[in-house]
């Protein structure tokens, strides 16, 4: 299929050329640290952020509470693999350049990106992780949705993505995200929960399995006061999932 429109009269491609010559004008330290973070930095730092959340869901006063709440820091990395095997075949399918490969002018910040434009997989993939950890944490959430859009930004800073390609993404990315969200909780939540059973791997699920139900320093009764404990995050901080 032709690729989408990239013709100099095209927004699209004018706002290309007004993000990417920041760049030009920048330090050369900041533009190839800029690089650097938009390649790598900020999908690490999401990857980051998804088990620095899967740590805090697991404490959780009750385990019904905790196996949902890890299911929905689980549904994140997922959701993200599935838009960016979603996103092969539309790639194949739109078979649209690279914007330096049709434009003049441009300031690349990194070589060797031979594969087609639309859309952004690193866009992709940091939306799926944003609005995946929205649906498990709010605040987690709109820090990912933050790292996600600054992503895109530095995609089209660097010269190798178009402004649309970037938009593609996070809607590809948000779409997967949130439309297979409650089969993907249907299905991870019961794993979840056999896990947190479990003794040997419960602490991956429920930190207060390894302190009340395994037991060996505590009482029955104090194993049965965990559970009854209320959810230590505030209304504001629940998961959508749950």
């Amino acid at each position: 299929m032709a690729g989408l429109d990239t013709t100099g009269s095209n927004p699209d491609v004018s706002l290309l050329y007004d993000i990417n010559g920041l760049a030009e004008d920048s330090p050369d330290w900041l533009a190839k640290s800029i690089a650097f973070v938009g390649e790598y930095g900020l999908l690490l730092a999401l990857v980051l952020l998804v088990v620095w959340c899967w740590w805090g869901q697991r404490k959780r006063g009750a385990l019904d509470d905790a196996a949902s709440s890890v299911a929905a820091v689980v549904w994140a990395p997922l959701a993200a693999s599935i838009a960016v095997l979603v996103n092969v075949p539309i790639r194949g399918f739109v078979e649209r350049r690279r914007p330096f490969k049709d434009h003049d002018g441009l300031e690349l910040l990194v070589h060797g990106k031979t594969d087609f434009s639309f859309v952004s997989d690193h866009a992709t993939l940091a939306m799926a992780l944003g609005v995946g950890l929205f649906v498990a944490n709010r605040k987690f959430g709109l820090v990912g949705i933050a790292l996600a859009l600054l992503e895109g930004f530095c995609r089209v800073f660097m010269g190798v993505h178009y402004p649309t390609d970037v938009v593609g993404g996070f809607a590809l990315g948000t779409a997967v995200a949130l439309l297979l969200s409650p089969l993907a909780m249907a299905l991870l939540t019961p794993v979840a929960k056999a896990v947190g059973r479990t003794g040997r791997g419960g602490w991956l699920v429920w930190a207060k399995r390894s302190r009340g139900a395994l037991g060996a320093e505590g009482t029955e009764g104090e194993a049965v006061a965990e559970l009854a404990q209320p959810a230590a995050s505030g209304p504001d901080e629940r998961d959508l999932a749950a």
